[in-house]
């Protein structure tokens, strides 16, 4: 996939009906989501528990875009083999889960996959300087971790302007994961993010017999950054 920073939205099927993950998935898609995006998460590192190595393989079928994985597990380093067994193409791990994010990342890049990494509301933006050389993206989180929903951290928008700068020229994404909806895109935008997660916000009011309605709040994310 060649690199451009044209916006990008990538619905979190976190807020898909859990019961019709394929349907879901297909919908999204004929809608305009330009990535599916896939929240891990252990019960430990976060307070929620959702899709193993297997769920994410049954998913795989499904997805025709680009299946964004994001790990928000610890430990991380065990598990990226199976993820990138499963068909993720893009495997993107915390910085705080473990003491050797370098090592995280160059075991993510050795599967063949794009390598990610994310950073928490409380991590500085400092904590990723060093490790840009190996990164296909950095994930800012506008919430904390663990379910959707949650009310967006306006804090963010300066670290994501900084990350901007710290990046340059360089061919790395700058995605925003939380609270992302009309009035908060334009903000994440205009600061430098070209991939915006939405969760709530794109399958609100909508279901795979209504699917339009997704199409339209993807739709309206867009308008208002274009605005």
């Amino acid at each position: 996939m060649s690199f451009d920073r044209t916006i990008k939205i990538a619905p979190s099927i976190l807020s898909a009906d859990f019961a019709n993950f394929g349907a879901e998935i297909r919908a999204i898609e004929a809608e305009g989501a330009d990535w599916v995006h896939v929240d891990v998460m252990d019960g430990h590192f976060v307070p929620n528990l959702t899709f193993g190595p297997p769920a994410v393989k049954a998913f795989r079928p499904h997805v025709k875009t680009f299946m964004d994985v994001h790990l928000m597990i610890t430990p991380v380093d065990a598990y990226i083999e199976a993820y990138a067994e499963a068909g993720a193409d893009m495997i993107s791990a915390h910085v705080e889960a473990g003491p050797h994010p370098h090592r995280t990342l160059q075991a993510i890049r050795a599967t063949g996959r794009k390598a990610g990494i994310a950073l928490n509301p409380g991590t500085p933006v400092e904590a990723v300087e060093y490790l840009l050389d190996l990164c296909d993206m950095v994930v800012v989180m506008t919430v904390n971790p663990g379910f959707g929903g949650q009310k967006f951290i306006h804090s963010q928008v300066d670290k994501i302007a900084r990350l901007r700068g710290m990046i340059g020229d360089r061919p790395i994404h700058i995605q925003v994961d939380g609270g992302v909806d009309p009035a908060t895109a334009p903000l994440v935008a205009m600061a430098g993010a070209d991939v915006l997660v939405a969760g709530s916000a794109v399958f609100k009011g909508g279901s795979v017999e209504n699917a339009q309605v997704y199409g339209a709040n993807m739709r309206a994310i867009r308008e208002a950054i274009a605005s």
